[in-house]
């Protein structure tokens, strides 16, 4: 378990079964958690296991590559229409973005 990252959803083991695992105080775990449930990083469910939340920063940056998707969707559309593959239209994607920067 301590080489295998968590991602966001995944579930934590409770307390009894960690702290027998790892050979700790099942208080040093429940302590630990309630760490990382104070910080953001584990999210309590009543009745069900601790999950690892998703951090707000991968939230935002997930609902801004969903707004992006949605703005693009008719681009991509238009992009076939035009007989263009998906090379071109992203060389034109990259040109107009880089032009932006400048």
């Amino acid at each position: 378990m301590a080489s295998d990252p968590l991602s966001p959803g995944d579930e934590i083991p409770s307390t009894r079964a960690l702290s027998a695992k790892l050979g700790v105080n099942p208080m040093t775990v429940s302590k630990a958690f309630a760490l990382l449930e104070e910080e953001g990083v584990l999210a309590r469910r009543p009745g069900l296991p601790l999950i690892v939340r998703q951090r707000q920063n991968e939230k935002l940056r997930a609902t801004k590559i969903k707004q992006l998707e949605n703005t693009l969707r008719p681009i991509a559309t238009k992009a076939k229409q035009l007989g263009l593959n998906s090379e071109e239209a992203a060389a034109v994607f990259r040109r107009l973005l880089d032009d932006d920067e400048r």
